[in-house]
């Protein structure tokens, strides 16, 4: 049986690719192939771009609230087919599939926040800033953006930017990973539907060539990213280098901060979801916790009695905790971190090597792990590993936990297990991460904010979500006026 190809969407219809080079798309659970990805031309892209350019003459003029309403429009159509797109999302992804209706649930949320466009994009003004002369701000739209979209949340991410550039007037170019590009174009056909111009949003499969093709065309004005920080930085570097706007959210090292006066059962609950859920591939992961004084021994066994009540197998059946990882790369990549913890002289308190679902044993699969006795100078204990393992520090005190976390490049989250106010006020004070959570292990801002980041998590000055998203898809024009009576 010949396996689908995937084609891309360009200026309102359905392409097929001219590519020479194709990616196959795998499930992770069984690791057959499910379909073939283009990995398109940078003159594809191009064509993209100038399908956009040409579109935004007339899209920038369309009224707010009917942009809005469009976007409202999606929305109704991603509900009705919520079910399919999860099942397509657990199939390609891994994750269970609880997670993927998760995640399409926060793209719903972030074209709910974009629709209010009308009232978000309002300017301001001043009458007599001199005799007889006013002055005014107004939001306008700024042309076409790109986004460069990362494997983990297929559904979620490109919401972050997608729905916000079109409701501010903007065009928009997305570029799904080629690892999970089936969600997307399953959306991409719900756009069609709901009646955006041909142009206004399109799609374009591929690698590294149709990522630097979209950072270099003098037709798009703005990318946005997300991905690892290494990745995120030549990004970065690439786009302001063509005169772009930037926005990259990076990689994370993220702990949590366990004091002696937490409630341990229910913190050992969020710490095992925190940091195993979507099978720890989320830059909002929980990494590590810092456990102050005796909670170091108390908080052990809680994690090995929860982590051994958790199911491994197919996230499309009913009672599984934990999906595959996405690819064997992805899991050779945590195993080559277990081989360096151990090595440097860290132990396994729960052993995850070697685990299989019966039923599928040719997927990649990836078991739970928890290293104790880390130290904050051991490579796992620095590096982001992107996958189901979680470290233990013990820390004297507060104090030693916040250095540890202050020392790490990175700024994407951190959080604090605690029962006393005192010490999570303080906590919100000093902790220098973007998304802060007190008894949260993974603070994911709503879409009404942006989703934050400090340090190597992030490049540029306006985040995805929230506010940030409205003025970075906008331009404010300053217009100063006078009137001569006759």
């Amino acid at each position: 049986m010949s396996l689908p190809v995937l084609k891309n969407y360009i200026d309102g219809a359905w392409v097929e690719s001219k590519a020479r080079e194709f990616g196959d798309v795998h499930n992770p659970v069984t690791g057959e192939t499910l379909a073939r990805v283009p990995l398109s031309p940078p003159d594809e892209a191009e064509a993209a771009a100038q399908a956009a350019r040409e579109a935004f003459k007339t899209w920038r003029r369309t009224p707010p609230l009917k942009r809005a309403r469009i976007l409202l429009k999606l929305k109704e159509l991603i509900l009705a087919h919520q079910e399919e797109i999860a099942v397509t999302l657990t199939r390609e992804h891994g994750k269970i599939k609880n997670e993927a209706h998760m995640e399409l649930q926060r793209a719903i949320e972030n074209i709910e926040v974009a629709s209010g466009a009308p009232s978000m994009m309002m300017g301001h003004n001043l009458e007599d800033v001199s005799e007889g002369i006013d002055e005014y701000a107004i939001r306008q739209p700024v042309g076409v953006y790109a986004s460069l979209n990362p494997f983990n949340f297929p559904a979620m991410i490109p919401f972050w930017s997608l729905p916000y550039a079109v409701a501010c007037g903007d065009c928009q170019i997305v570029k799904a990973s080629p690892l999970v590009p089936m969600t997307m174009t399953k959306i991409f056909e719900l756009i069609h539907q709901a009646g955006f111009p041909k142009g206004v949003l399109n799609l374009v499969h591929g690698g590294a060539a149709t990522a630097q093709a979209l950072m270099a065309s003098p037709a798009i004005q703005g990318i946005s990213f997300v991905g690892s920080t290494p990745v995120g930085r030549i990004v970065y570097e690439t786009s302001a280098k063509h005169g772009k706007r930037v926005q990259v959210q990076a990689g994370a090292k993220n702990w949590g901060v366990v004091m002696p006066d937490a409630s341990l059962e229910k913190s050992a609950e969020n710490i095992i979801a925190s940091a195993y859920d979507c099978t720890g591939q989320r830059c909002l992961a929980l990494a590590g916790i810092l456990c102050v004084g005796d909670t170091y021994e108390r908080i052990k066994p809680l994690l090995k009695e929860g982590i051994a009540r958790r199911k491994i197998g197919d996230g499309l059946e009913p009672g599984v905790a934990m999906g595959p990882i996405t690819s064997p790369e992805a899991r050779a990549r945590v195993e080559k971190y277990v081989a360096i913890g151990l090595k440097e002289g860290a132990k396994l308190l729960v052993d995850g090597r070697g685990v299989k679902a019966p039923e599928h044993r040719d997927g990649y699969w990836v078991g739970h792990y928890v290293f104790e006795d880390v130290t904050p100078e051991m490579t796992i204990a620095k590096e982001e590993i992107f996958g189901p393992v979680l470290c233990m520090i013990r820390v004297k005190s507060f104090d030693e936990a916040l250095e540890i976390i202050h020392a790490s490049p990175f700024g994407n989250a951190a959080n604090i297990y605690t029962s006393s106010g005192a010490t999570a006020r303080r906590f919100k004070y000093e902790a220098r991460c973007g998304n802060l959570g007190i008894n949260i292990g993974v603070p994911a801002p709503m879409a009404m904010f942006h989703f934050a980041g400090t340090k190597q998590s992030f490049f540029g000055d306006l985040h995805a979500q929230g506010r940030d998203a409205f003025k970075f898809f906008t331009e404010e024009t300053i217009v100063i006026e006078r009137w001569f009576d006759r």
